[in-house]
């Protein structure tokens, strides 16, 4: 079997970047959601509304956190269940998936 492809091999490097950047986007995200629901929650100065946006905020980032470890936990569980990395892009015939 010769050589795959370039463009496969292209693909599967640009995929696995797009998800590593997508991940690694979620994290900032999410401690900039929690940075903000703080500081709407110290500035709200007792008002009620505010205080229930802030926690509605703080409510939500720990919702998504709580989401991401979840998913890197099932796939952690599926990789070590099946033995395949299943955190490794691969596609086909590329010459990391052989």
């Amino acid at each position: 079997m010769g050589p795959p492809p370039s463009g496969i091999v292209q693909l599967q490097d640009l995929l696995t970047r797009v998800i590593s950047l997508s991940v690694g986007l979620a994290f900032v995200a999410l401690l900039i959601m929690l940075v903000v629901g703080g500081i709407r929650m110290i500035l709200s100065g007792g008002d009620a509304k505010g205080l229930q946006g802030a926690q509605q905020t703080l409510t939500w980032a720990v919702v998504g956190m709580i989401l991401l470890v979840l998913a890197w936990l099932v796939l952690k569980l599926i990789s070590s269940f099946t033995g395949v990395d299943v955190t490794q892009f691969c596609i086909g015939f590329a010459p990391n998936c052989l």
